[in-house]
C-alpha cells in the first residue's frame, strides 16, 4: 500500500506577494494636496493653464483610488476560478487611468480653446505660481517613490502611477512657463495656448499607459536579459544525460511564469526524474524567488519528445 505524506503543514513554496497599497495610498493623499494647491492657483490668477493643471491632478485622485483597489485584488491568492492568481488586476488600474486621461485631455483642449478665442488677463502671478510650484514639488517626490519602488518590485501599477505623476510635474512646469510668458509679455493668449499643448501631451501619455497595458495582457514574454539569465542557468545544468528545451516565459503583473521541458534518461524510474526536476527547481527559486515554475519530464531518446522544441 502506498503512503501519502501528510503534507498539511509544509511550507510554502513561493514567497507570498507584497501588500503594495500603502503606495497608492500615499499617491492619493498627495493627489488631494495638489489639487487644493492647484485650485487655489487658478482661484488667485484665473489662469486656464493653472486651471487645466488642477484638471489633471483631479485624474490623478481617481486613478490613484483605482490603483489602490486594483494592487489589493492583485494580491489575493489563486482559487478556484483564478488558479494562476489575480496579479493581472493591475494592468486594468493602467488602462482605465490611461482612459481618464483622455478625457481630461479633451476637457483641458476645449476650455482652451474657449479661453483663446476670449482671452482673459491673469492676475497675481506671482502668488499663483509659488502655489502651483508648491504642488509640483509633492508631485515630483511621490512620483520619484513610486517609480523607485514600482521598478523593483515590477508594479505596473505604481509604474503607470508615477509616470502619469512625474507628467504631471512637467505639465505643471510647461503651465509655469506659460503663465511666466505671460506675465512678462502681455500676450494672454498665450497661456491657452500652452494649456492647449498640456492638452496633448496629457493625451500622448494616456494613449502610452493603455498601448502598454493592452501589449501585457497578451501575456508578453519576460523582459530578453531575464530570458537570457534563465537561459544560461539551464545551459549551466545540461550535460550528456539531462537537455532542456521549449522554455517559455511570461509575466502577469509581479507574477513571473517559467515552464521548460527537462528531457532526461528514459531508464531513469519516476523517483529520480522528479528529485532531479525538484532539486533544479528549488534552485530556480533560490534565484528568483517570484517565479512559478512548470517542467514538464520527457526521455530524452524517444523522437516525441522533441516535436515542441521550436518555440
Amino acid at each position: 500500500m502506498t503512503t501519502i505524506p501528510d503534507i498539511s503543514e509544509a511550507p510554502p513554496r513561493h514567497r507570498p506577494p507584497d501588500d503594495l497599497s500603502r503606495f497608492a495610498w500615499l499617491s492619493i493623499a498627495a493627489a488631494a494636496v495638489t489639487i487644493l494647491l492647484k485650485t487655489l492657483a487658478w482661484r488667485i490668477t484665473g489662469s486656464v493653464g493653472l486651471l487645466s493643471d488642477a484638471a489633471e491632478s483631479l485624474v490623478n485622485l481617481v486613478a490613484a483610488i483605482i490603483a489602490l483597489v486594483a494592487l489589493k485584488v492583485s494580491i489575493r491568492p489563486p482559487d478556484k476560478n483564478h488558479p494562476f492568481g489575480h496579479s493581472k488586476a493591475e494592468y486594468f488600474s493602467a488602462g482605465a487611468e490611461g482612459m481618464m486621461i483622455f478625457i481630461a485631455a479633451a476637457v483641458i483642449m476645449y476650455t482652451a480653446v474657449q479661453r483663446f478665442i476670449h482671452p482673459r488677463s491673469i492676475e497675481d502671478v506671482g502668488i499663483g505660481l509659488l502655489v502651483s510650484v508648491l504642488a509640483s514639488v509633492v508631485n515630483g517626490l511621490v512620483a520619484w517613490v513610486l517609480l523607485k519602488n514600482g521598478r523593483q518590485r515590477r508594479s505596473m501599477t505604481l509604474i503607470a502611477d508615477g509616470k502619469h505623476m512625474l507628467t504631471d510635474v512637467w505639465t505643471s512646469v510647461g503651465v509655469l512657463v506659460g503663465v511666466g510668458l505671460v506675465w512678462l509679455t502681455g500676450w494672454q493668449r498665450l497661456d491657452p495656448i500652452v494649456a492647449f499643448a498640456v492638452g496633448v501631451n496629457i493625451l500622448v501619455t494616456g494613449a502610452k499607459l493603455v498601448g502598454q497595458s493592452g501589449t501585457a495582457l497578451l501575456d508578453v514574454s519576460l523582459p530578453k536579459e531575464d530570458n537570457e539569465a534563465i537561459r544560461d542557468f539551464l545551459d549551466a545544468h545540461s550535460n550528456d544525460h539531462v537537455k532542456f528545451h521549449a522554455v517559455r516565459t511570461r509575466e502577469a503583473g509581479y507574477r513571473r511564469f517559467l515552464e521548460f521541458h527537462m528531457l532526461v534518461p528514459g531508464s531513469w524510474t519516476v523517483k529520480q526524474g522528479h528529485d532531479a526536476m525538484e532539486d533544479l527547481i528549488d534552485e530556480i527559486l533560490d534565484e528568483w524567488p517570484e517565479m512559478r515554475v512548470s517542467g514538464h519530464l520527457e526521455p530524452i531518446e524517444d523522437p516525441r519528445s522533441y516535436e515542441d522544441m521550436d518555440v
